[in-house]
């Protein structure tokens, strides 16, 4: 038998490293993992990666203020340098030109183009919405280096503008210098969904200013409404810029639709988009635990029952956001006439797709109701999810008619 390849001496390895003390094949490597860096490895460089025993392991952005000091792009023992990470640009743009309807503006101008960990590009979010693409950035490795980025990114896929963001908090965790905005896109720009005309305000709107990981699941929602009839009641609670109120009403063909959503300028938004689309939705500005118990008290129902709420569970211990999912699809569930369209989701990663079906389950049961599942769904394949952090898939929707 062949004696084990002895690892690199110190002087020997590439430069800069970092060695891990435990073995991981997770990207985002925390600090009681690592053991010691060269003296060479400054805040955002790539880095080689080393494992516990001086076997070459991998590469990624080092960061040793962070909270996450290590981001892994690459697992292997073949070298990396910035060439490869443009590579890995090229393979994100690669992927969305291949997803069926993503390719054809007449369906959609608006998708992810790069998801993060599921794109082995740790720290960067990049949404296109029309010409414009909106950029996340979380770490400071890609920070430094998304001048250079995006116009490789507009080259591949004929954008013209941009907007790069910076969360204060993530700006000051990884102590990132800079506006936490830049870049040359307008204030909001118009995209298309299936037919359907939105607007995608960036000064307002949440995250990149849109949810483009729901689009399958509203286009399915149009499908199942249409088959329900004209004549269904759809209510959408937390219904953010009114995605899912339009799709019930111009692919579903609903003529009774009612937004709710406690966020104001997010209603607003809601108005306009209806605007765009000539349509005639019910907005209602107020908290959804408040409208539900006020149309229970009502004695009013509905036929298809949309909820989408904000993320509520922040950590595998948050007990009390657990009880918010608990409580509002109880309430929710309350609200169906005997066979309506139920439609729940969940962004919260930190919750597997079985823990919240007990949960819904358990609200459904403690009512006096029962579910029939018909389907359970999540982002779309613009949002892919790697083997080595199974948490990106934090989008789930189950689709249940109620008994």
């Amino acid at each position: 038998m062949p004696l084990p390849t002895p690892p690199p001496s110190l002087a020997a390895r590439v430069r800069p490293w970092v060695q891990l003390d435990y073995f991981s094949y997770h990207p985002q490597v925390y600090s009681r993992m690592i053991g010691s860096a060269s003296e060479d490895a400054r805040p955002g460089d790539l880095v080689a990666v080393y494992d516990k025993n001086g076997q070459r392991f991998g590469a990624g952005f080092f960061n040793p203020a962070a909270k996450v000091p290590l981001r892994v792009l690459h697992h292997g023992q073949d070298a990396v340098d910035e060439t490869f990470l443009e590579g890995l640009l090229d393979r994100a743009c690669d992927l969305r030109t291949k997803i069926p309807g993503l390719a054809d503006p007449a369906l959609t101008d608006a998708y992810r183009v790069i998801s993060s960990d599921a794109d082995s590009l740790s720290g960067l979010i990049v949404d296109r919405y029309g010409d414009t693409l909106c950029v996340e950035i979380h770490s400071l490795g890609v920070h430094k280096r998304i001048a250079k980025w995006l116009p490789r990114l507009h080259a591949r896929l004929g954008t013209k503008r941009a907007t790069v963001r910076v969360d204060p908090e993530i700006a000051r965790i990884e102590r990132i210098v800079g506006p936490a905005e830049s870049g040359d896109a307008p204030p909001a720009v118009k995209i298309r969904e299936h037919g359907v005309r939105l607007e995608v305000d960036f000064a307002s709107g949440h995250k990149t200013g849109f949810f483009c990981d729901q689009r399958e699941n509203r286009k399915m929602l149009g499908e199942w409404v249409k088959q329900i009839g004209p004549k269904a009641r759809v209510a959408d609670l937390c219904c953010y810029t009114g995605g899912f109120s339009l799709a019930a009403k111009m692919l579903g063909g609903a003529e009774d639709v009612t937004g709710v959503d406690l966020d104001e300028k997010s209603i607003e938004q809601a108005k306009r988009n209806a605007n765009l689309n000539q349509a005639r939705i019910n907005w209602v500005h107020t908290d959804a635990f408040m409208w539900i118990r006020q149309m229970l008290l009502n004695k009013s129902r509905w036929d298809v029952i949309v909820l989408d709420p904000p993320k509520f569970v922040f950590d595998k211990d948050d007990v009390e956001g657990r009880l918010k999912y608990r409580d509002l699809n109880g309430l929710a569930i309350q609200l169906a006439n005997p066979g309506a369209l139920f439609l729940t989701c969940s962004c919260s990663g930190q919750i597997s797709e079985e823990e919240f079906t007990e949960i819904v389950i358990a609200a459904a049961h403690h009512r006096g109701r029962k579910l029939q599942f018909l389907a359970r769904t999540g982002a779309g394949p613009d949002h892919p999810v790697m083997s080595n952090c199974p948490e990106s898939r934090y989008l789930k929707a189950l689709w249940a008619r109620v008994w």
